[in-house]
């Protein structure tokens, strides 16, 4: 499982410093090049779609990396808090 989660890790995408809630929006502007705000009103559009918008966004957030490597699933699973 490890493996797992380094995998994500080496992807390089991180929450973005620019963050209100997860930091995933300011994340994804961040390596798309967009404006963040942008970014959050499209995240906010595909809350709108049953099921998938929120259900996206909680699998996102919980595999996610904060800016110091640790992913909150891993974390809940027990596993390292640090890379």
């Amino acid at each position: 499982m490890n493996s797992f989660f380094d995998t994500i890790r080496n992807m390089g995408f991180r929450r973005g410093p620019q963050r209100i809630i997860g930091g995933i929006s300011g994340g994804l502007a961040q390596n798309l090049g967009l404006n963040v705000w942008l970014v959050r009103v499209l995240v906010l559009l595909s809350f709108l779609l049953p099921v998938l918008g929120l259900g996206a966004y909680a699998i996102v957030w919980a595999l996610t990396p904060w800016h110091d490597g640790s992913i909150p699933l891993e974390r809940a699973l027990g596993g390292s808090s640090h890379p």
